[in-house]
């Protein structure tokens, strides 16, 4: 831009011929120089915006804006999670990812992308920015930055599988024009050992430290089955870092649980008395289509499928292969005036944490009247359940709700990019498949996550005297074998992540993702019978990774590749 201002402003000089020679050097009107910024308060500038990108607001950004953001929450539609919500005929892009007929053009692929690259751009602005100042100490600040662009590319990785690196030398030179020949998990790799190198172990709300660095670190050897490396890295963030586990499982999706022992990294989301332009406007859809605060749109329902996997088989243990065979009951297709009795089976406490039932508590706000809170109609294939963590609890509401621009929900909810939890489940999911499986370890850490859930205060019923269901969990008694070890490790992550926008990145990891999806439709169509899924394409392997944006495969003129499929 500012080359740009400089040939405006000669240009004019030149058919004016009224300019002095240094006229060009004056710093443009509401713009800081670079000189300006070669000091510390510049680096913390830049690295604030690099942070900022996370939540996937930001000036110039293409695509779906609600596609843009960290909590992957739609990406959980295309998996056995969730349902895109509301009416089939409501946003049909985001209906057309749900059932897999997929647009290479869609706005949905190319607002996370695009978000992305701007956060790989910011952290190396600031890399780029350090480099240009002789003096200072600003080793943090590159360990933050790099960071930051190891995450941002790790999220394209998940996402795209063959995406360009930019570095800080293209970044300078403007060469943002770079191919896509495949992965980038060295460039990843090395991003989060600079960070781990460089960054200092104090907790800073919402920023890095070399513990996260390490955590993060060991979730990219994960997905590359590096399992022996992972294992280190994890275990000893498990073992040494100051996180633990909250006491309550609810305290990781409220106003008093925020930035507390167990959220790791975070973005920082905050409501304000206006409209709130630092609440999660990416995820402005996902309340309920009315509901006790006439809140819009209806969209991100949990399935019946999810639900169905809470059920335990009423000595606390999970039906690990068998829990698509029962269904928990529901009142889809039962009017709120008509009467309903919720399911009476054992189930684990963590489902009304996580989904929001008819008969149910709705996070203090009393229960659940069902269809009435529900903008989709029975013909439709979103089904009868409502999300939950991503809501504000009643008696927060004045403290987490914010306003969007046409008088939408923009949540001051933080996310938990990363928790205990998930780093305890990675690492038990290491020691299993390590060289050397350590099925004891795994028992332990997977019981830890177990127990929390037991422990915790259930949610409770009307009169607020007892359980608001049967609500049944016990930790395993034992490993018999890496095989039961891998599916419990599998189907926990599944139980305690459930709607945190994780789901689909696992099965695709694991080289499930076809097997069980497919499965999934076929399952959900028997129970959300009023619905056409005939609309639904089998998921291939293709799917296994999004398209890459055909906008940006256009504006490259060729440079990038498309994935294969598309």
């Amino acid at each position: 831009m500012k080359k740009n201002i400089i040939y405006s402003i000669s240009l004019t000089c030149m058919m004016l011929g009224a300019c002095s020679d240094d006229f060009t050097n004056i710093a443009p009107t509401g713009a800081l120089s670079d000189e300006a910024l070669q000091n510390a308060t510049g680096v913390d500038l830049k690295l604030t915006a690099a942070y900022s990108a996370m939540d996937g607001e930001r000036i110039g950004r293409l695509g779906e804006g609600t596609a843009a953001g960290a909590d992957n929450w739609w990406t959980d539609v295309v998996s056995d999670d969730a349902h895109r919500g509301s009416t089939d005929g409501d946003n049909t892009e985001l209906f057309q990812v749900e059932t897999l007929d997929w647009q290479t053009g869609s706005g949905w692929f190319l607002g996370r992308w695009s978000a992305l690259y701007g956060g790989v751009n910011s952290a190396n602005a600031v890399l780029s920015l350090i480099s240009t100042i002789p003096e200072g100490d600003f080793s943090q600040q590159l360990g933050e930055a790099t960071f930051l662009r190891g995450y941002y590319n790790f999220e394209l990785q998940k996402f795209y599988g063959n995406v360009p690196f930019i570095s800080v030398e293209n970044f300078d030179n403007l060469e943002f024009n770079q191919p896509n020949p495949g992965p980038v998990w060295a460039q990843i790799e090395a991003d989060f050992l600079t960070a781990i190198d460089n960054l200092g172990p104090e907790v800073v709300n919402g920023r890095a430290n070399s513990w996260i660095a390490k955590a993060f670190l060991g979730k990219a050897y994960l997905y590359q089955e590096k399992w022996d490396e992972a294992f280190t890295l994890l275990n000893e963030v498990v073992t040494t870092s100051p996180y633990s586990l909250n006491a309550e499982y609810v305290n990781n999706f409220n106003f008093v649980g925020e930035n507390s022992s167990e959220s790791m990294f975070a973005i920082q989301y905050v409501s304000d008395d206006g409209r709130s332009f630092n609440g999660n406007g990416t995820g402005t859809l996902n309340f309920p289509g009315g509901g006790p605060l006439g809140t819009c749109c209806g969209f991100y329902q949990p399935t019946q499928d999810l639900v169905n996997a809470y059920q335990t088989d009423g000595s606390g243990q999970p039906l690990l292969d068998t829990f698509a065979d029962t269904d928990v009951a529901n009142d889809y297709g039962i009017e709120s005036a008509d009467d309903f009795t919720p399911h009476t089976g054992p189930l684990d406490p963590r489902l009304d944490y996580t989904v929001s039932r008819r008969g149910i508590d709705y996070n203090g706000f009393g229960l659940n009247p069902g269809k009435e809170w529900i903008r989709a109609t029975f013909a439709d294939v979103s089904g009868p359940y409502l999300p939950k963590k991503n809501v504000y609890q009643a008696d927060e509401v004045d403290a987490n709700r914010g306003t969007g621009g046409w008088g939408s929900d923009w949540s001051g909810i933080n996310y938990n990019v990363m928790r205990f939890a998930d780093v305890l489940l990675m690492t038990a999911e290491a020691a299993v498949e390590k060289s050397a499986p350590d099925l004891a370890l795994a028992l332990e850490y997977v019981n830890s996550v177990r127990n929390r859930a037991k422990n915790m205060t259930y949610v409770q019923n009307e009169a607020g005297d007892g359980n608001a269901a049967n609500y049944q969990i016990e930790p395993y008694s034992a490993f018999a074998s890496q095989e039961f070890a891998r599916k419990a490790v599998r189907f926990e992550r599944r139980l305690e992540l459930g709607m945190e926008g994780h789901r689909l990145f696992d099965l695709r990891r694991w080289g499930v993702a076809q097997e069980v999806i497919n499965a999934y439709i076929a399952n959900e169509a028997a129970d959300i019978n009023q619905s056409d899924y005939s609309r639904f394409r089998a998921y291939t392997e293709k799917f296994d990774l999004f398209p890459i944006p055909v906008n940006a495969i256009d504006q490259s003129g060729g440079v990038l590749d498309q994935n294969p499929g598309y």
